[in-house]
């Protein structure tokens, strides 16, 4: 697994290179309903969000190793600004190797909470 900023930080959190993503660690990473939640405000809002921006009803530690296998995984990227850290999608990323994956999932998803009478997620 090779890393985020060249500068080399001590606060430099592992990513892999686009080369390195998996399909099956995607998937694995996406599958789970928080990570799922994560996802879908990350996409809804197009910009970088602070981990404390995200409401999720699970420990503070869950909500860590959540974040870890969304970046681990290479569907999201963690950059430290500040003393906040910021999670983007690398839609990018995850478009040029399994084109159309994430807007289906996502897609899907919303098909999903219709479905189920679930109420509609919105940014914010």
């Amino acid at each position: 697994m090779t890393t985020a900023d060249p500068a080399g930080s001590s606060r430099d959190l592992p990513h892999p290179v686009r080369a390195e993503i998996r399909l099956e660690s995607v998937l694995h990473a996406l599958s789970d309903p928080m990570r799922l939640r994560i996802v879908r405000e990350l996409a809804a809002v197009g910009d970088e969000l602070s981990c404390s921006h995200f409401d999720l009803p699970v420990t503070k530690s869950t909500t860590t190793h959540h974040f870890r296998v969304l970046r681990e995984s290479g569907v999201i990227r963690q950059v430290y600004r500040g003393t906040a850290k910021m999670n983007a999608l690398r839609g990018a990323d995850l478009d040029a190797l399994f084109p159309g994956l994430l807007d289906s999932v996502l897609a899907a998803i919303e098909r999903q909470g219709e479905r189920l009478g679930e109420p509609r997620r919105t940014a914010g």
